[in-house]
């Protein structure tokens, strides 16, 4: 069962929002392309342009990240990493890695988890965790799980594009 998504929680910045709307469709496209590595969702929301507010892409990209063809979910997952957290030491990456070859043994691709709103000490427990869990999938529900995932990293990921970083000053 796909996992509900807030409202952005900021808005876009005005400059950041226009310069998208008004950017060629390779510009977009390419900006895309690194929030989802799936054209057809890059051209769809490409071609939807203009968007009024960050709530309304973010609306768009959900639905057509929704519309993804599994050898789509597959191709953009063969592009995703999660990336090992900061404070881990030597004992925990080798914990993850052999959870990551276990997850990727079992079903043939990589593990992705949005873990944005996650706090940066809580990471490996919370992949590690996820990883557990999955493994229990079968894979067919895993990869509408992962599919989740994508959607919601692929969410945050825009946000993050349109949206100024705390205390961050302004383009």
């Amino acid at each position: 069962m796909p996992t509900p998504t807030p409202r952005a929680t900021r808005a876009a910045d005005p400059a950041r929002l226009a310069a998208f709307n008004a950017a060629s469709a390779a510009d977009a496209e390419r900006a895309l392309l690194d929030c989802l590595d799936d054209r057809h969702w890059a051209r769809r929301l490409t071609a939807h342009r203009p968007y009024p507010d960050l709530d309304a892409l973010l609306a768009a990209a959900d639905e057509a990240s929704y519309d993804l063809a599994p050898g789509a979910v597959a191709g953009a997952l063969a592009d995703e990493t999660t990336a090992l957290p900061a404070a881990a030491g030597p004992a925990e990456r080798t914990a993850l890695r052999a959870a990551h070859a276990a997850y990727e043994s079992r079903f043939g691709h990589s593990f992705v988890l949005c873990l944005d709103a996650c706090p940066e000490d809580e990471r490996l427990d919370r992949t590690l965790a996820a990883i557990r869990i999955r493994l229990g999938n079968e894979p067919d529900e895993e990869r509408l799980v992962a599919a989740d995932e994508l959607r919601r990293r692929a969410r945050a990921r825009l946000a993050r594009l349109l949206t100024p970083a705390a205390g961050s000053p302004r383009p």
